[in-house]
């Protein structure tokens, strides 16, 4: 599964320097941070509606869409897939609620 996010990494990584008129992941880097926001949004809500119907061929469907736009917003901001699996990594081992008690210490 990670070879998946690699290659789909490597993938919107290329489009970057790719014409807006020619892809719609370098249409999406052109029209900038808040069109790819409101992309994650717009299926972050698809993904919760498709969930409250209870169907399951479209929570995953709408949830690769969200995904995918998720991994535009980290190309678009430098960052990979890597990143946030080794967050997720530091994670292990760590009960939720410690966890989160751990995030709201460090604003403190």
């Amino acid at each position: 599964m990670q070879d998946t996010l690699k290659k789909l990494a490597d993938v919107l990584e290329s489009r970057k320097g790719e014409n807006a008129d020619s892809s719609y992941v370098a249409s999406l880097y052109s029209a900038g941070l808040d069109s790819i926001l409101k992309k994650i949004g717009e299926e972050s809500a698809e993904t919760i509606i498709a969930a409250k119907d209870a169907d399951n061929d479209k929570i995953i469907y709408e949830v690769a869409d969200l995904w995918f736009h998720t991994l535009v917003l980290l190309a678009h901001q430098g960052l990979s897939p890597d990143d946030v699996l080794t967050e997720l990594d530091k994670r292990f081992g760590v009960s939720g609620y410690r966890e989160k008690a751990s995030r709201t210490e460090s604003k403190g």
